[in-house]
């Protein structure tokens, strides 16, 4: 396969992995199938799922960018900062929506590019290496997440990718966990999906729920693990409640989404060659 043909098919699998995340059902505060209403955001899951694969050029330049560069460079961070920075144009010229998924993956994708070999946790300690760098070509204002992390001095994104993306991590512990246990595949996902909405400091739900918002989120998701999980009667009955209860405040934990999607893009990669 040429190199070219390597950057499109990680972009495409990460775009699946979105994909497969959106289409989770039932999802806290999250549009899935059932609410083509989107009760969370103005965007239905159709104009989700076809923003979505505006992000393949983006994420395979980034792939790209990667693989030419060679190591994870002062100057490969900025590069990607700017295909990003486009990459956000097109998909808004679609409908737009994926923005914090954007940043997550394209991290993964171009750490999976840089070194192939990776799997698991060795691609998000190569992203991590990659995030280590600020970019320098950023514009000088500051996003809504930068605010928020600074006022209640959460990690935010750019906190969660330098430490090596330790939620994307634990999304995998608790997908293996929940395969290990026999639970169905969705439910695996949606368990993963809770275990990161009970500890992330969700830089979205912080600007719309404030801290206490945050820990009702938290404390949410951690009573449907700890009731069993999604695969049990009581954890399924659990996760109704709080998908109905999120989604009447108007609550949602976007940055667990994206995060979801990154782990289920990395736990997708093939194994890696004895």
């Amino acid at each position: 396969m040429s190199s070219r043909a390597e950057d499109e098919a990680l972009a495409r699998a990460a775009v699946a992995a979105l994909t497969r995340q959106l289409e989770l059902a039932p999802k806290p505060g999250l549009p899935d199938p059932r609410d083509l209403r989107a009760r969370v955001t103005r965007r239905d899951l159709g104009s989700l799922r076809w923003s979505a694969q505006a992000l393949v050029p983006g994420l395979a330049a980034m792939a790209a960018a990667a693989r030419r560069t060679g190591r994870p460079t002062p100057e490969l961070r900025a590069e990607l900062g700017s295909i990003g920075r486009c990459a956000e144009h097109s998909v808004a010229l679609t409908g737009g929506g994926h923005r914090g998924a954007l940043w997550v993956l394209g991290l993964l994708v171009a750490a999976a590019a840089l070194d192939p070999g990776a799997r698991g946790p060795g691609v998000t300690a190569t992203a991590k290496r990659i995030a280590a760098h600020a970019d320098r070509r950023a514009p000088r204002r500051p996003s809504r997440g930068s605010s928020v992390s600074a006022r209640y001095g959460a990690a935010g994104a750019r906190g969660e990718a330098r430490a090596g993306f330790p939620h994307v991590r634990r999304a995998l512990d608790a997908l293996a966990a929940a395969r290990a246990a026999g639970a169905p595949e969705p439910c695996a996902r949606l368990d993963a999906l809770l275990t990161v909405m009970s500890t992330l400091q969700d830089t979205e739900l912080l600007y719309t729920a404030g801290p206490h918002g945050l820990r009702h989120v938290q404390d949410g998701a951690l009573e449907v693990l700890e009731a069993g999980g999604t695969s049990t009667r009581a954890g399924r009955s659990g996760l109704a409640a709080l998908d109905d209860d999120l989604h009447a405040r108007g609550w949602s934990p976007g940055g667990s989404g994206a995060l979801l999607a990154g782990a289920l893009f990395v736990d997708a990669l093939p194994l890696a060659p004895a």
